[in-house]
C-alpha cells in the first residue's frame, strides 16, 4: 500500500515521521512524507498564549488529511487536541518513550542547584506553573523555537537553564546538557507526553488496518486516561494541567496503574495535586481519567482552571 504522511517540517517532527515511515516500510508499504507548515511553525516569535494553542500544530495537517493530500499524520500526542474533529481518528499510539520533563543546563547540576533569581526558559504554562511551585525565587522566561534554537540560546547564556520534554532530546540525541529527569510525582508531564499519535480519517479502513500493528495497548490505556482527564477539565496544551498515568512499580498487591495529576497557577505556583492507583484492568481508561478530573475539582482546582482559562481567552 502506498501511504503519504503529513508532517511538520521541524527536525523532531521529521524524525518522528521518518521513524513511523521506516516501520511501515518494514511491513511492505511504500511511504512518502509531505511537509505541511502549521500556524505554530509560522508564528515562532509569538507566545502560545497570544496565538491560542488549540490545534496550532495540527489544523493545517488535518486539512491535508480531509482533502486526501495525505493519508496519515504523525503528531507528538501532547500537541493533538483531546477532542478530534468528526472525520478523524487516533489510529495508533506506538510504544511510549520517556515521558518526563528534563532540566537542561550548561552550568547547574539540577533544579535545586540554581541560585536565587536564576532565569529558566520555557514556553509551557504547565512547566512555568510547576517551576513556580517548586522554586518561587526563579524567573521563568518565555522561550520558543525548535530544539536547536533553544539549546543555542541556552549556550549563549540567555538563560541559566531550560525545561524540555525528554522524548524530543532523546530522539534527536541532544542530551549533552540534560542534568535531571524530573519525576512525574513532583513535576507532572503533559497528557500524552512521550507518545506519538497517528491520526487518519475514520472512513479510511485500509489505512486504519495498515496502521494497526503500530498500536501499543499499554500506551493506549495510559494516554487515553490522561486525555480523558484533560478533556473533562476543559484543558488544552497551554492550560497548566499535568496528567501522567503509568504502571505502578512494586505494589505487592498485583499489577496496578497509577495516575498523577496537577493543576497549578503560573503566576503564583499555587498547585492542587492528586494521586490515584487502581488494579490493572479493573477500570476503563476513560472512566479513570474522568475520576481523576473529578478528584482535582473536589480538591479545589476549579478556581485555578477558571483563572487559567480567563487568561488564555
Amino acid at each position: 500500500m502506498n501511504l503519504r504522511i503529513g508532517s511538520r517540517g521541524s527536525q523532531l517532527a521529521l524524525w518522528q515521521s521518518n521513524h513511523i515511515a521506516a516501520l511501515l516500510r518494514s511491513h511492505g508499504h511504500t511511504v512518502d512524507i509531505e511537509i505541511v507548515k502549521t500556524t505554530g511553525d509560522r508564528l515562532q516569535e509569538v507566545t502560545f498564549a497570544q496565538v491560542g494553542s488549540k490545534g496550532m500544530f495540527t489544523k493545517e495537517i488535518e486539512e491535508a488529511l480531509a482533502e486526501g493530500r495525505v493519508d496519515l499524520a504523525v503528531h507528538s500526542l501532547k500537541d493533538l487536541p483531546t477532542d478530534l474533529p468528526a472525520p478523524f481518528a487516533l489510529a495508533a499510539t506506538p510504544p511510549r518513550v520517556d515521558p518526563r520533563d528534563v532540566f537542561v543546563s550548561v552550568n547547574f547540576a539540577n533544579l535545586a542547584a540554581l541560585p536565587q533569581g536564576a532565569r529558566v526558559g520555557t514556553s509551557s504554562q504547565r512547566r512555568r506553573a510547576q517551576l513556580r511551585a517548586l522554586r518561587p525565587d526563579i524567573e521563568a522566561v518565555e522561550f520558543r523555537g525548535n530544539v536547536d534554537t533553544r539549546l543555542r540560546k541556552l549556550a549563549e547564556g540567555q538563560v541559566d537553564a531550560i525545561l524540555l520534554a525528554a522524548a524530543g532530546l532523546d530522539r534527536l540525541e541532544k542530551t549533552k546538557w540534560v542534568r535531571e529527569r524530573l519525576d512525574p510525582k513532583d513535576f507532572c508531564p503533559a497528557a500524552g507526553q512521550g507518545s506519538l499519535g497517528i491520526e487518519t480519517r475514520k472512513d479510511a479502513a485500509a489505512t486504519m488496518a495498515a496502521l494497526a500493528f503500530l498500536d501499543d495497548p499499554a500506551t493506549r490505556y495510559a494516554v487515553t486516561a490522561e486525555r480523558s482527564a484533560l478533556s473533562a477539565l476543559g484543558g488544552g496544551c497551554q492550560v497548566p494541567i499535568g496528567i501522567h498515568c503509568r504502571a505502578a512499580a512494586g505494589s505487592g498487591e498485583g499489577e496496578c496503574n497509577e495516575i498523577f495529576a496537577v493543576v497549578a497557577a503560573p503566576e503564583t505556583g499555587t498547585a492542587v495535586r492528586v494521586y490515584h492507583r487502581v488494579p490493572r484492568g479493573e477500570v476503563d481508561p476513560v472512566a479513570l481519567g474522568q475520576l481523576v478530573a473529578k478528584m482535582l475539582i473536589e480538591a479545589g482546582a476549579g478556581p485555578l482552571l477558571d483563572a487559567a482559562n480567563e487568561v488564555s481567552r
